[in-house]
């Protein structure tokens, strides 16, 4: 494992000194592992522990390659980690949302478009007074999202888009067990947007903070 992590380490010494860049295509195997000094086996292992997170790409019959490093491609292997973690761990995933989600909230209001604002007026104002569980978790999942395109920080979208599939289940829940969630839910997405369209980055953070914190502690007293 230590002659592989070696192998990682100086791959990626490649990409970020600019020897390799996005669509570049790796060295022969025999003529990279010659040159780092590694067995051809720690390099592909390697090579697919890299491939894993999406830093390389292995065309059969034609090569490994560099990917395009953008971030939503790296940040899948966030979403594929999030899937993997238990129901009892989502709160800690909230614990992240109330980190990240109130700054995000007050960047959208220095930014939104006007057409970003009146898809997101739409959506809130589209959900029927009686949504399936299904509906509502749609809904709430495109609201978040919406507020984080208006950023325009890719980044900060992928990053979200990561950690949405563990909360995706505690919205269900909270949506089966808790009376009054649609109320509470448009009432609060309705409040953070006011906030947003009026350029109020401040109300926008305490507002989102406060929707976010609401689902947390409902998590924490459930059974």
């Amino acid at each position: 494992m230590a002659l592989t992590d070696e192998a990682i380490v100086k791959i990626k010494e490649m990409i970020t000194s600019g020897e390799l860049g996005p669509g570049d295509r790796l060295p022969k195997e025999a003529d990279l592992a010659a040159r780092l000094g590694l067995s051809r086996n720690s390099l592909r292992e390697a090579v697919k522990a890299l491939t894993l997170v999406n830093v390389l790409d292995v065309r059969h019959g034609d090569g490994t390659f560099v990917t395009s490093l953008d971030s939503a491609h790296l940040l899948d292997a966030l979403s594929f980690m999030v899937d993997l973690h238990r129901d009892d761990s989502v709160l800690q995933f909230f614990e992240v949302r109330r980190l990240l989600e109130p700054g995000v909230a007050a960047l959208a209001a220095g930014r939104i478009s006007k057409e970003q604002l009146e898809e997101l007026r739409t959506l809130t104002e589209g959900l029927t007074s009686s949504p399936g569980v299904d509906e509502l978790v749609s809904n709430d999942l495109r609201f978040h999202r919406g507020i984080a395109e208006a950023t325009g920080n890719a980044v900060v979208c992928s990053l979200l888009d990561g950690i949405s599939g563990a909360t995706q289940r505690a919205r269900i829940w909270r949506g089966v067990t808790q009376a009054g969630a649609v109320e509470r839910t448009l009432a609060e997405h309705t409040a953070i947007l006011d906030a947003i369209e009026l350029g109020d980055a401040e109300a926008a953070r305490a507002w989102m903070t406060a929707h976010i914190a609401g689902i947390e502690t409902w998590l924490r007293k459930a059974p």
